[in-house]
């Protein structure tokens, strides 16, 4: 795939005619298949569930109970794997692979990236089962009786369990398989780009068509079960704060208006709507907990954290392989492992692509360690604050407020609220951080989901408003639909269900990931065993070795600082000449090369050279300008200038750090020569390797 544009340097001037106005900017559009597919199902899904909600809760009551019964281990194995693959990926020598060309850097932030991969992946339904889940395994563990000491130490950490690093570890895989074959390889920003290793070409076909549409519907399902969540905990919040009553028409009515606001963020864009947001709602929940810790049993809640820490770790690894084969409790895997993982692999594809649109220039390892540490971190403290503030209020004694959490759900949060002092103002802060969580997670949605059923033309571009605003519309319909039929117990088991054809691609994802990672590996190894031939000992402009005008002329090279103009003469007299040269030797050779000098969408100029010599990865050098700011290194360099243009070398993987403006001819063609033999190396590598 040639992304330069398709010019030759040696095709004739056209005839001067009319100056022509600005080309128009691509834009994005609709996969028909996808779109069209994927919103039929989830429409008649919904309509069905709202029409005949008796019919559609006894299917899902069935299917889940098959798919429980013969891919519950699977579900299980799946996350226990994608954790291991990613740990081993980003603490090994791959890891030190960039999401991006060489020369990229971060767009954001540490601080504003964490929030945003945070605030993406949890929202409100955090708030909901950090008080529902550790009371409900308190209670009724899996094993055991419940009440006991052992069963209050077990609680939050199971808690922590589903909540933690497994499944980060699927939006970790999602997030750095996007983004290393988009800015890297130069591939869609869609999930079957993350298939090219294992299917090639056909993932633009039938293949591919299939792996985005499981992605789709599985994501609107995971996302409509945290929206559901959401909408059951803010109506009962509003009911708490104002008497505004229970009920479906509540719930539809907070649907409507979350919507309508997401849809407005969405359109927005990432910078102004999902950042501000995304910063602001941390912010405020950080808040929250930190007063339930001050307020409440401060020792004892800090003791708690340390201790449930501790279990975690010692517990994590029987835990992550626990099937109870032997003891199943089928009911209690439904409704938290089975569910907890079938919707981390339903969240993977939608927080898994919003990552790689927020970590373009960063390493893997920077990349797992961030998605798996940051975002748990937080996880840690605010369950193990709120999880055993409620503990804590049963075993003092309220045995009422344990019965009516696991029997009313979303009431546990805010009457575990109601035992501290200014109830009023809290609960107000934690509706609004709610909220803004559901708003994140719906307008990240949006936009994702428009996007993975778009054609877009670079990986910056977004889905357009309208099918931004479709999405919107059709989650908070399914939304609806799944509260109608069974609440937040069907949302669960559609996810169970939903999530299992995307179970399958992530297991692809996985294959094609480290396949692509290992020829990187071997590229690396090439260029390490090639010929390593110093510029400064060949091709001296004036022939000699030692002496004379040449090391002047490395001297003269290092305190010149070019502007535009000479860079454009340097790029048409010397490195275009040595390029075509090369290339036409190549030919001659009956390798396929061609060089050209070329403009990019912003108008900079660049010269190329590429080489097919029939494997999948061809050779390309690539020279391009590059306007960076006068280094002041003392009183001999330029005063009143403050950029000049170094012309960098780019190669396959992006630019090379290494600056050719001066060198001369011979100079320049041994570069050349230089990167080309590495090529080769690595080709030869590859072969033998596989």
């Amino acid at each position: 795939m040639d992304e330069s544009g398709a010019g030759s340097a040696t095709t004739p001037e056209p005839t001067p005619g009319p100056e022509p106005g600005p080309t128009p900017a691509p834009r994005a559009r609709i996969n028909p298949v996808v779109f069209y597919g994927s919103g039929a199902v989830t429409l008649v899904i919904a309509i069905w569930a709202i029409i005949t909600p008796t019919a559609a809760a006894d299917t899902i009551g069935a299917v889940v109970g098959w798919t429980s019964e013969w891919f519950g281990w699977f579900y299980i194995l799946l996350s226990t794997a994608i954790l291991v693959f990613v740990i081993f990926v980003g603490g090994s020598r791959l890891g030190r692979t960039r999401l991006g060309p060489e020369h990229s850097r971060p767009e954001f932030s540490t601080f504003a990236w964490a929030s945003m991969l945070f605030a993406a992946g949890i929202g409100t339904d955090l708030m909901f089962f950090a008080v529902v889940e550790p009371v409900t395994q308190y209670l009724t563990p899996p094993r055991g009786e419940g009440g006991t000491l052992a069963a209050a130490e077990d609680a939050v950490v199971w808690t922590l369990f589903h909540y933690g690093i497994s499944g980060w570890g699927m939006y970790a895989l999602m997030g750095m398989a996007l983004a290393y074959f988009a800015y890297r390889r130069n591939l869609p920003l869609a999930i079957r780009s993350a298939l090219y290793p294992v299917f090639g070409k056909r993932i633009h076909g039938g293949i591919g068509t299939a792996v985005d549409l499981a992605a789709v519907l599985g994501t609107i399902f995971g996302v409509a079960a945290s929206l559901g969540i959401g909408v059951v905990l803010l109506n009962y919040g509003l009911f708490f704060l104002f008497g505004i009553p229970e009920g479906t028409a509540a719930q539809v009515g907070l649907v409507a208006v979350a919507v309508a606001m997401a849809t407005v963020s969405a359109v927005s864009g990432v910078d102004r709507g999902i950042k501000l947001l995304s910063q602001l709602n941390v912010l405020l929940a950080i808040g929250l907990a930190l007063y339930l810790l001050v307020v409440g049993d401060t020792v004892f809640l800090l003791n708690g954290i340390v201790q449930n820490v501790g279990d975690f770790v010692s517990s994590f690894p029987g835990m992550t392989m626990e099937t109870f084969a032997y003891d199943r409790p089928v009911d209690w895997l439904n409704a938290w492992t089975l569910f907890f993982w079938a919707w981390w692999i339903a969240w993977a594809s939608f927080v898994g692509l919003f990552l790689a649109r927020i970590s373009r220039g960063r390493t893997i390892r920077e990349f797992v360690a961030g998605t798996l540490v940051i975002p748990f971190t937080y996880i840690v403290m605010w369950i193990s604050i709120f999880g055993n503030s409620a503990i804590d209020v049963i075993r003092d004694g309220d045995t009422a407020f344990g019965e009516n959490t696991v029997a009313n759900n979303a009431q546990g949060f805010y009457e575990l609220l109601a035992q501290y002092p200014g109830v009023t103002f809290i609960a107000a802060v934690a509706t609004f951080v709610g909220l803004l969580f559901y708003v994140t997670s719906a307008d990240s949605a949006a936009l994702v989901m428009s996007n993975l059923t778009s054609r877009l033309p670079t990986v910056h571009s977004d889905g357009a408003p309208g099918v931004r605003i479709f999405w919107a519309v059709a989650t908070g319909l399914l939304t609806v639909g799944m509260l109608v039929v069974g609440g937040v117990p069907a949302l669960q088991n559609a996810t169970i269900i939903m999530g299992l054809p995307f179970a399958f691609v992530l297991v692809l994802v996985m294959y094609g990931l480290y396949s692509a990672l290992r020829t990187e590996a071997l590229h690396a190894e090439g260029q390490e065993q090639s010929l390593r031939s110093s510029l400064s000992w060949r091709s001296a402009p004036d022939g000699h070795r030692h002496g004379g005008p040449g090391w002047r002329a490395r001297i003269d090279r290092a305190m010149s600082f070019p502007g535009p103009e000479r860079a454009e003469e340097f790029l048409a007299e010397v490195a275009l000449p040595a390029v075509e040269e090369v290339a036409a030797h190549l030919q001659e050779r009956g390798v396929r090369a061609r060089a050209q000098q070329d403009r990019d969408e912003d108008g900079s100029s660049f010269v190329e050279l590429t080489a097919d010599l029939g494997e999948e990865h061809p050779f390309r050098y690539q020279i391009r300008p590059r306007e960076v700011p006068v280094p002041v290194y003392g009183p001999a360099f330029p005063k009143g200038t403050d950029t000049y243009c170094r012309l960098e070398v780019h190669l396959r993987e992006g630019g090379q750090g290494y600056d050719v403006m001066g060198y001369s001819y011979g100079q320049l063609t041994d570069d050349i020569l230089d990167q080309y033999e590495r090529h080769l190396e690595f080709v030869r590598v590859q072969q033998i390797g596989t």
